[in-house]
């Protein structure tokens, strides 16, 4: 039976955050400087709020969490504890990006089987409130592990090789554990399609692809998704899929070291597990990897203590017992797809829809990923 919100909010939440969640996070980085944030009317979310049955504390002024590339995330105080309310970007949208209903419809529901799962509290689909749909879930306190480990990860767990080691091992895990949650038991079984996901998938990143591209694709994009096509395995046992799942998408708690939330699951499906997995590879770079992969900045795993992406691998199927074979062609859809998201932030820098600076040589790693991937299709990398 679900939690009443009272009862999850408070006083526990609340209490384990010391009362004053926008100070810690403030503390350590995690919020955008106030004054550089993307505005939002916050009088009509409070009022689309009241609706829902929850009170917005417009006496503590709301702040914008500084990570990510691409939804906004803002920290909230309810009358009734802490929150999070999350919206698309400004600038194009990609088609199935950042799909605020399908990842409300996940987070009110998986947090039952899956407790690192925050709890969906409201979804708004009317864009006349604030300009987009947006979604307002519980908060969970903890890091974000981005392009390095953050100094009091390395001093709770004593060097910074255990804490490589301790961060490493904990992203396989949690994969196969989503990986073996029913969907019907949790009222997900009609998420995404199933039925030829793999060769969708492709297909589909190679429409996004030469969308991002401005319809000019480079030459080697054709040759890799040929190949794919050529190999697309048959359907097997589809189960719930993050799409994401990488160290930024998961909360550390400094002290403990253990996982408080993974976020992030606006892509969440039915799908393929092995993709899943190889997408979480694509972000994991290793110390001789070519430039391109360290230029992503997105995990820290070159650094001491990390596992390599092949323990990784044999991790998942000593926890699952899946078949790897024919794992390449995972890990080039994955590369693929992220070379496609690379060029989809190029684009929307370089079309005035956001004004990061750092999305300006996006277009370069782009470009790389698809040599990586090329390169994975003709044995030459792992």
């Amino acid at each position: 039976m679900p939690q009443p919100i009272d009862r999850l909010l408070l006083p526990d939440a609340v209490a384990a955050e010391g009362g004053d969640a926008i100070a810690r996070a403030d503390s350590v980085g995690a919020l955008r400087p106030a004054g550089r944030e993307a505005a939002q009317d916050w009088s009509r979310v409070a009022a689309f709020a009241a609706t829902q049955g929850l009170r917005l504390d417009l006496s503590v002024t709301p702040r914008q969490f500084a990570g990510g590339f691409g939804n906004l995330n803002y920290l909230l105080r309810l009358a009734e504890g802490w929150a999070v309310l999350r919206r698309p970007p400004g600038g194009p949208i990609p088609a199935g990006g950042n799909d605020m209903a399908r990842e409300h419809k996940v987070l009110s529901r998986l947090w039952r089987a899956y407790p690192l799962a925050p709890r969906g509290l409201a979804y708004c689909a009317d864009p006349a409130v604030i300009g987009a749909p947006f979604q307002i879930n519980e908060h969970r306190a903890g890091i974000a592990v981005r392009d390095s480990v953050p100094d009091a990860i390395v001093a709770a767990a004593g060097s910074a090789a255990a804490a490589g080691a301790r961060l490493g091992g904990v992203l396989v895990p949690l994969a196969a554990a989503l990986h073996g949650v029913d969907p019907a038991q949790v009222g997900l079984a009609d998420l995404g399609r199933p039925t030829g996901f793999l060769r969708r998938t492709a297909e589909g990143w190679a429409k996004r692809c030469a969308a991002a591209w401005d319809g000019n694709p480079p030459p080697l994009l054709d040759e890799i998704i040929a190949w794919l096509l050529a190999r697309t395995p048959p359907d097997g046992a589809a189960c719930l899929i993050h799409n994401d799942f990488k160290l930024d998408n998961l909360l550390i708690d400094p002290a403990t070291l253990a996982p408080t939330a993974v976020l992030d699951w606006d892509m969440a499906t039915l799908g393929d597990p092995l993709y899943d997995l190889a997408v979480t590879l694509s972000y994991w770079t290793e110390a001789g990897d070519p430039p391109v992969m360290h230029a992503l900045r997105q995990m820290p795993t070159a650094g001491p203590g990390f596992p390599r992406r092949a323990d990784a691998l044999q991790a998942y199927a000593r926890a699952t017992g899946r078949d790897l074979a024919g794992f390449a062609f995972h890990r080039a859809l994955a590369l693929v797809r992220l070379a496609g998201v690379f060029k989809q932030l190029h684009r929307r820098w370089s079309s005035g829809g956001s004004d990061e600076a750092r999305l300006a040589g996006f277009g370069a790693v782009a470009e790389g990923l698809l040599e990586m991937a090329h390169a994975v299709t003709m044995g030459r990398a792992d």
